[in-house]
Formats: structure tokens, C-alpha cells, sequence
């Protein structure tokens, strides 16, 4: 046996003892390889496909430490409570953590007593915890960003934090010794070709490998329905849910509001539900995801955050109340059904098309629309005010948004990052075209109301959305809606 077969069995003896399956499912084996040859890469497999261990056993056989990057802390929660209940040295940062445990995590990461740190963004470049992570002394291997569409769908107008990850690891690497490695590696389970590509320029990855699945799950049955009215909406809701008489599932809305009013409509009928989104506290939010993971509450009406990295297996059924405004984000929220590999229903309700009878999922279309307009509009007055260099704390003084203001200016390729909070303008006169990034917007907008009205199967179509085209020549699921319409 050389060093190489001897390195891989070592690597199998070790995942077998920790997660306890026999062999690796393609294209595990591979991802480890190049996380451990410190590669950079995109990995995109869908939901249920084993990402999580592909970065954390590479993290446990290397010395040193590795940064998962998080979008939620329900998400950190899941993943580090299921790597200490396995005795494995992991822990995480949030603004929901008391502070006497923050303190003692901090101090496990000086003491370099931890291989896995999850951290959101926005703690990662908040100055206690940056100030300790550019310690010479303290040995970095790798960053990972997980659910890394988030840098896509929210790094604009709702997390502008994930803009400036690029300048993370050439920073980290200027206050390590000279031979140091970091490699970056981005999972999620959707991004079509021109996410993939954003993820690259602004995480700033070197040559990175591709590792790519096709999203297709054949458990999944998607369905579109048509609601001529509101109250036709609401039966059409509650005729689905009868269906599925005590099975696990998920209602999906686009807003707080309209969250709180479905829930108690439907509590009212004695269904065990909650509302879930934003405007709820930390502790509110655990507390309807345990019991919905527990088994206490059938289903939950939520926004688009819950749910995400959720281990719950047996999801039977998922609705859309409304549909939401970008095909990543209903890949996202389909593949929370079904985990186990059993048949899982989805059901779409949309307003008739031309909005006569209820115009309610146009009004939503163009609000959408006319807020990230208010944004651009906003971004692009305030580009004469901005110094040439600057430091983004100051900015955000000064200006309100700065933080969006610079982050949307990142995105449109007129500003760089020197370091994670100090940037300059790549040139003196600044232009924006501000129709063409609006057109951009809307065109990735239009493939949702796209695929709404599709005719053609609809895994066809969102193979072919998300760069799958040979495998969407002549793909016929035979179990979507259309599909079934065409027997």
C-alpha cells in the first residue's frame, strides 16, 4: 500500500467511525480530497446530499482551524449541537450568546482548542473576534461558506457583509507565516451558472475545482395551481394540507404580515401551527423549530429563512402560498421536503395571470421590484459623496445604508476592498448604469413567473435554469403536473 492509499484509508476509517456509513456517496470522496489538498472550489448538490461532512471531516483531520461562514443561527445550532453530541471540537459565535460563553469559546479558539468555529458574517468582521482571528500564532486552514446562495440573494440589500468575504483570506494570509494555505470552498444546493460565477469574483477564488449535481429529486412531485380569487386561495391551501391528515410539513409566504393572519386562520380550524419570520425573537424562533421538529406543530408558516440546514427527514409536503420572486429561492424551499428520499408533495398557488380577478402576486411582483429600485436610486445619489478611499464604520456614520451603499457599488464593479473594512473607488468619476442593472434584476425575476406558466415538464425547466442542459435534452419527469397533464 503506498502513502496515498494509506492516507485515503485512514480518511474512510475516520468517517466511518464518526458518522458510522460504510463508503462515501460520489462525489464526496472527491470534495474531501481537494479540501485537503487546500483547493479551492464550488460545490453545488442538493438538499439531503451529504454536504456539511465534506467540509467538517477535511476540518477534523487537519490541524488548525477552519471557519464556517453561516447564514442562520438555527443552522450553526443544528450542525455544532450534532458535532458535539459526537465528542468533536466545534463551537460557534452569535449575538444571541450570552457573553460569559462567548468569552469561553473565544478563548478555545486562542488557545487553539477547536478545529470547526461557525460564525455569520457579520461576527466574523466584528473587531473582538477579527482582532483574534489575525493572531500570527493562531493557525487558519481553510474558510467555508455554507449555503453560499445567500452571498447571492442577500450580499446587495440584506447582508452586505458577505460583500467584503473576498478580502478575508489575502488579510488573514499578510499576519500569517509565509508558507501559510487557506483554501475557500462555497456549498449550496442552488446556483445556477451566473451565481456560480458571482460566488467566484467576490469570494475571489483561485482556479477552484467544480464539483456539480443535478438538482433533480424524484421524490419531489411539483405542482402549480391557479387561485381565481383569495378566498379560492385559501381552500385550495386547506383542500392540500386534508391531504396530508397529520403529515409533516411547510407553508411558504412572503411576508410577516400575511405569516401571522394564515397561521391563526388555520390554527382556528384546530391545525397545530405557528407563524414564523423575522420579527419573532431568538428564543421564539427555537422554540417553534423544535416543536415543528418534535413533532408538536403539523406544519409551519414561515418566511424564506426557516428551515434552512434543518435536519427534518420526514417533510411530506410543502405549499407555496405565494411564490417567491427567484428560482433559487423555490429550488431552496422544495428541497426541504422529502430528505428521506420518499415521495413529497409541492403545491404552487398563483393568482390568474393577467391579475383581473385578484392583481395581489403582481402588487408583490412590482413592490419587489420597486424597492430594490429605491435602493439602486439611493446607491446611485450618494456616489458623488463617497470618498475615493474609505473605512466602511465611517461610511455607515455618515450615511444611511452605507453599508448597502458600498456593498451595491462592490457589486456593480465600481469599488474594491483593500481589506474587510477599508475600501477605495476604482475610479474618480464613477458611472452607473442603473437601466442595465435593472434589467439584470428584473430578467432574474421574470424566470420564476417563467416557470410558473411553463407548459414543458417542470424539472425540465429547472434543469435547463440551472446549467443543466444535457441533462434537460428530452427529460420528462412523468410526475410534475405537466407532466401528468400530457399523458
Amino acid at each position: 500500500m503506498n502513502n496515498q492509499d494509506e492516507q485515503w484509508s485512514i480518511i474512510r476509517q475516520t468517517f466511518q467511525k464518526i458518522w458510522g456509513y460504510e463508503d462515501f456517496r460520489s462525489p464526496q470522496g472527491e470534495i474531501i480530497q481537494c479540501l485537503l489538498n487546500a483547493q479551492d472550489a464550488i460545490i453545488v448538490i442538493p438538499t439531503g446530499a451529504g454536504k456539511s461532512l465534506c467540509f467538517q471531516l477535511p476540518a477534523l483531520l487537519k490541524q488548525g482551524l477552519t471557519l464556517v461562514i453561516s447564514p442562520l443561527v438555527a443552522l450553526m445550532e443544528n450542525q455544532v449541537y450534532e458535532l458535539k453530541q459526537k465528542q468533536l471540537p466545534a463551537d460557534l459565535l452569535h449575538n444571541e450568546i450570552p457573553k460569559n460563553q462567548r468569552k469561553k469559546t473565544l478563548d478555545s479558539v486562542k488557545k487553539q482548542q477547536l478545529r470547526l468555529l461557525y460564525l455569520s458574517p457579520e461576527t466574523l468582521l466584528s473587531p473582538p473576534v477579527w482582532e483574534i482571528l489575525i493572531s500570527p500564532e493562531l493557525k487558519i486552514n481553510g474558510l467555508i461558506l455554507d449555503e453560499a446562495h445567500c452571498l447571492v440573494e442577500w450580499g446587495e440589500t440584506f447582508r452586505p457583509a458577505y460583500r467584503r468575504l473576498g478580502a478575508v483570506r489575502q488579510t488573514l494570509l499578510l499576519n500569517k507565516p509565509p508558507d501559510t494555505k487557506i483554501a475557500i470552498a462555497a456549498f449550496t444546493a442552488t446556483a445556477d451558472p451566473r451565481s456560480q460565477g458571482i460566488i467566484q469574483r467576490v469570494l475571489q477564488l483561485e482556479n477552484p475545482q467544480k464539483f456539480c449535481l443535478s438538482p433533480y429529486r424524484a421524490n419531489l412531485n411539483l405542482k402549480v395551481k391557479i387561485a381565481w380569487t383569495p378566498r379560492c386561495r385559501n381552500h385550495q391551501l386547506l383542500n392540500f394540507i386534508q391531504t396530508h391528515q397529520k403529515q409533516s410539513g411547510l407553508i411558504y409566504i412572503r411576508s410577516r404580515r400575511e405569516s401571522e393572519s394564515l397561521s391563526q386562520w388555520l390554527a382556528s380550524l384546530n391545525y397545530k401551527t405557528a407563524a414564523y419570520h423575522a420579527g419573532l425573537s431568538p428564543q421564539e424562533r427555537r422554540e417553534i423549530e423544535q416543536k415543528w421538529l418534535e413533532e408538536n406543530l403539523q406544519f409551519v408558516v414561515c418566511t424564506s429563512a426557516f428551515g434552512l440546514g434543518i435536519n427534518k427527514p420526514n417533510v411530506r409536503w410543502v405549499a407555496h402560498f405565494q411564490a417567491p420572486f427567484l428560482l433559487s429561492e423555490y429550488l431552496q424551499e422544495i428541497g426541504r421536503g422529502g430528505r428521506d428520499g420518499k415521495k413529497t408533495d409541492n403545491l404552487t398557488l398563483i393568482s390568474e395571470p393577467t391579475g383581473w380577478l385578484d392583481p395581489t402576486d403582481q402588487q408583490r411582483q412590482q413592490y419587489f421590484l420597486k424597492q430594490l429600485d429605491k435602493k439602486y436610486q439611493q446607491a446611485k445619489n450618494y456616489v458623488k459623496k463617497i470618498p475615493q478611499e474609505g473605512n466602511i464604520q465611517a461610511i455607515a456614520q455618515e450615511m444611511p445604508q452605507g453599508e448597502i451603499i458600498l456593498s451595491l457599488l462592490h457589486s456593480w464593479g465600481q469599488l474594491q476592498w483593500l481589506d474587510p473594512f477599508n475600501y477605495r473607488l476604482k475610479s474618480s468619476s464613477v458611472s452607473v448604469n442603473l437601466a442595465k442593472i435593472k434589467e439584470t434584476s428584473q430578467q432574474t425575476s421574470k424566470q420564476m413567473q417563467q416557470y410558473l406558466i411553463t407548459r414543458q415538464c417542470r424539472w425540465q425547466y429547472l434543469l435547463n435554469a440551472f446549467g443543466f442542459q444535457q441533462e434537460a435534452r428530452g427529460f420528462k419527469c412523468g410526475h410534475c403536473d405537466n407532466c401528468h397533464r400530457q399523458c
